[in-house]
């Protein structure tokens, strides 16, 4: 017991390595700093502040990626703080920025295209903002579009994206060579993890060629399969539409003779959207997930335990990630091989899977007995709402946090929440990092206490 104590205590010393984030001097020659315009904003008493509180952030704000006594031998990460700091290195009178969003929709697109508009015009004086349309190839296939805050104002109040997306259309040399041709100095890139590893390519490019263009991410998915941050935006709305659909589908199983509400929600490679919407509903008699394999007969399947439920309950509620299953729907040989625009595997629908062999179940097993499956398929609906406060909040603290960082001269950087605080990330590191379900922690032993699933582990 002592020397477990002591390694215990040892690791609260490991070493923490501090994740340096690129900035234009690194390889710009002679760039000038100057004094902060927000010294002037008459909404920031930034003299009182800094002598009471210190209102600009320095190279020693920074914020630990693990906060508990982490016992595995893995290293420890900082991050340095976002936020203003003292002095940056553009003149805002000459700044001009790029604002892209590509990939899928997701709630609070339109609040983070907003919140860059706003907060670049009111706290820093920029005056030549530009909104990328149709995705990566609207740089080389479109006219920008100016964005002023009249234009935005109501923009966060509407669902998808005003500026228009679309995926693939990545042409490297193109995209750098439209930044150069429309002089833009300042690229905001908003998008998941096919976007940002773009945009790691980008910055690389333009690091590269030595222009002096900072690049910043802004991490976007509704699956929250985007690694290091805590969220992705998008995401708590996705989980509060999500429980709309699920009671719905309590509704209409709970209707119907031996009814079973069946929910597909959107989780390609990661089931938060169906766990978080299983946890908060209680309605869920099952949760399938990609991280857990699981399959239909025998003993300890599918099939059994929502037989056995119909017995007690009359009904069932069963929700499906969208990844999940995949790899035990049959395929033709020409499905094994489709790729969509971004080039993931074209999943097949397990919902409509799903509900097709629940009805060939029960007609088998019960030929002369009532049944019913209510397929709900809510992905549009989620993925085209706006956001709800909380992600309205947190779309605009991205968004500010990530206007400072660019100011501040940083470029190759995500801004993101890490334990509650906002922190500048490489890029690469985020474009590199996942963020599946652990289903050996509490979180996934939570799920099936509520809904008393089975394992799926043959025995």
């Amino acid at each position: 017991m002592a020397s477990e104590e002591a390694e215990c205590i040892s690791n609260l010393f490991k070493p923490i390595y501090l994740k340096e984030v690129a900035e234009l001097r690194q390889y710009v020659p002679n760039l000038q700093s100057r004094p902060n315009p927000l010294d002037h904003n008459p909404y920031f008493d930034t003299r009182q502040l800094q002598q009471q509180q210190g209102f600009y952030l320095t190279e020693s704000d920074v914020l630990l990626r693990q906060i508990g006594n982490d016992l595995s031998p893995s290293p420890r990460f900082a991050y340095h703080r976002a936020g203003p700091r003292k002095n940056i290195y553009f003149d805002p009178s000459i700044v001009r920025v790029a604002i892209v969003t590509c990939g899928g929709l997701c709630p609070g697109l339109n609040t983070v295209i907003r919140e860059l508009v706003v907060g670049l015009w009111q706290l820093y004086g920029v005056r030549h903002i530009f909104g990328i349309t149709a995705g990566y190839r609207g740089f080389y296939s479109s006219v920008p579009l100016p964005l002023n805050p009249k234009l935005v104002h109501h923009w966060h109040n509407v669902g998808g994206t005003l500026l228009q997306t679309s995926r693939g259309g990545f042409d490297l040399h193109n995209i750098v060579d439209a930044i150069q041709t429309h002089a833009f100095n300042q690229v905001y890139i908003i998008g998941g993890d096919g976007t940002m590893r773009g945009a790691v390519k980008i910055f690389d490019e333009i690091k590269h060629r030595k222009l002096e263009v900072a690049v910043v991410g802004i991490p976007k998915t509704v699956d929250n399969d985007v690694g290091i941050i805590d969220r992705s935006f998008g995401f708590q709305t996705a989980v509060e539409m999500a429980q709309e659909a699920i009671s719905a589908a309590h509704v209409e199983a709970e209707s119907a003779v031996n009814g079973i509400g069946l929910v597909k929600l959107m989780g390609r490679s990661t089931g938060h959207i169906a766990l978080h919407a299983t946890l908060s509903s209680r309605d869920v008699d099952c949760c399938l997930i990609p991280e857990i394999d699981f399959f239909l007969e025998g003993k300890g399947g599918l099939l059994e335990f929502l037989g056995q439920r119909l017995k007690e309950n009359g009904h069932a509620v069963l929700v499906v990630a969208e990844g999940a299953g995949q790899d035990i729907i049959p395929r033709t040989d020409s499905q094994k091989d489709e790729r969509d625009e971004s080039g993931n595997p074209v999943f097949l629908d397990v919902g409509v899977w799903l509900k097709s062999e629940l009805n060939k179940w029960w007609k088998r097993e019960h030929p002369n007995e009532l049944f019913t499956v209510k397929y709900i398929d809510p992905t549009y609906m989620i993925r085209a709402v706006h956001a709800n406060a909380t992600d309205n909040l947190y779309c605009t603290l991205l968004a500010h946090s990530a206007i400072h960082g660019v100011m501040a001269g940083y470029t190759g950087f995500v801004a993101g929440p890490i334990n509650g605080n906002y922190a500048y990330i490489p890029l690469e590191d985020v474009a590199r990092a996942n963020n599946p379900v652990d289903t050996q922690d509490h979180k996934w032993s939570w799920v099936r206490s509520v809904t008393n699933q089975p394992d799926f582990v043959r025995r």
